[in-house]
């Protein structure tokens, strides 16, 4: 059986670990070719070769630091002449350190929009004339149920999530024409290296231990329980999928519920 993604390429940002990874784990079980995008070139060989090849898909690495937006630029550019495939874009970056807004630098917004919003958009200008060619493309955006909800804490990234929200239903509006469709997931507390992050912060400020906060931030998802990466993942790659067609600039939180507003 023909699985749905064979013979489309899906560039994934983030990906050696987290959602990232098991977005591409994923992705690649459905068929599609994987190109890799994370900084640390030994992770991404070993990520590349848990891959699924059992359709003869072909999966590739590109090693760069997304603190520099320039050779963010060059590098997908560099990449995409030599292979030139681009069906799906998934860009996920991890999120700005917390923190008060009113107590953060000018300086940590700039890095912040940066490092979400300037490649997001440099690696859209890069694959969307590939997309336009087949006549097929999925840009989903991995951001924060912060888009809908500011989070306490997250001073930074609340306002550079909205930032790039806003700046995917602008280019939905924009690439619908060409099929290409531009969808944002909002993932919840999520089993991941930068929830324990987030935890081991607030255990901190507040003195408690981490099982303690653990609970109480568990307590405030109807299911009682953090996500799981593989969950988040689930939800990527229906909005990458062709089953997906008409779904086009919406955000989609995967948060157990713990949203409040609909």
């Amino acid at each position: 059986m023909k699985k749905p993604l064979t013979n489309k390429t899906a560039i994934i940002c983030g990906s050696t670990q987290g959602i990232g990874k098991a977005t591409a784990l994923l992705l690649s079980q459905k068929g599609a070719n994987i190109v890799l995008i994370a900084r640390n070139q030994e992770r991404l060989e070993s990520v590349k070769n848990e891959l699924d090849t059992s359709t003869g898909q072909t999966h590739r690495f590109i090693a760069v630091d997304f603190s520099n937006p320039e050779e963010v630029k060059t590098a997908i550019n560099t990449f995409l002449q030599k292979h030139p495939s681009a069906d799906i874009l998934v860009n996920n970056t991890g999120g700005p350190a917390g923190g008060k807004a009113i107590e953060a630098n000018p300086e940590d917004y700039i890095k912040a929009f940066n490092m979400h919003l300037i490649n997001n958009q440099i690696l859209a200008q890069a694959v969307v004339p590939l997309m336009k060619k087949n006549g097929y493309g999925r840009i989903i955006n991995v951001i924060s149920t912060s888009v809908k909800q500011p989070l306490n804490g997250l001073g930074v990234s609340n306002t550079i999530r909205g930032a790039v929200a806003n700046w995917a239903k602008t280019l939905a509006n924009e690439l619908g024409e060409f099929s290409i469709t531009v969808n944002n997931v909002l993932p919840g507390a999520t089993n991941t290296e930068r929830l324990k992050s987030i935890i081991a912060n607030k255990a901190k400020q507040s003195g408690k231990p981490t099982s303690e906060i653990e609970k109480e931030m568990q307590s405030q998802v109807p299911l009682k329980r953090f996500a799981e990466p593989n969950e988040i993942a689930q939800g990527i790659a229906f909005l990458a999928s062709p089953e997906a067609s008409y779904i086009n600039g919406i955000n989609l939180p995967i948060d157990g519920g713990r949203t409040k507003s609909l």
